[in-house]
């Protein structure tokens, strides 16, 4: 009977949150590959978790966002924000070099991210649709501007 007081208290909770339509869960594609997990506070402002895959490595990125209606389109929204993000990847031929340098093996990098795009929600479908440019600096590890990290998300509202 234990074990079924924190499911039951999950899914009041994510009932109760699904009922507002305030997150959305999705996937992420750009140069590489990832999940979106996107969670509204208001109309206005929403926080966004990135797990995201490039360079045989793995990313996670968290930022908070500023969200603004566009052009009077109903469902359409622009959006900016900024965070940071904390990941790894392994060397590849066709990977990231920094200064012509050799090594091998994996690097971890810490940075700042910023963020800007537009989003599309459908009134029919509980879905969004959204594009994005992510620009991000690596202070932590290998320090560099990483400027070609764009995406197209899906993601569904629950």
């Amino acid at each position: 009977m234990k074990s079924l007081l924190p499911l039951l208290f999950t899914c009041i909770t994510l009932y109760s949150c699904a009922q507002q339509n305030d997150q959305f869960i999705g996937v992420r594609g750009g140069f590489g590959s990832g999940v979106t997990y996107q969670h509204y506070l208001d109309p206005s402002r929403a926080i966004e978790v990135i797990a995201y895959s490039r360079w045989q490595g793995l990313s996670m990125t968290g930022l908070y966002q500023f969200h603004k209606p566009l052009f009077d389109v109903e469902g359409m929204k622009w959006y900016y924000g900024a965070g940071a993000h904390a990941g790894f990847f392994r060397y590849r031929e066709d990977g990231p070099r920094w200064h012509d340098e050799e090594w091998d093996g994996t690097r971890v990098v810490i940075g700042a991210d910023a963020i800007l795009g537009l989003e599309y929600f459908f009134d029919e479908l509980p879905l969004q649709f959204s594009l994005d440019w992510k620009p991000a600096i690596n202070v932590i590890g290998h320090s560099g501007f990483w400027g070609d990290e764009g995406a197209f998300s899906i993601r569904y509202s629950f």
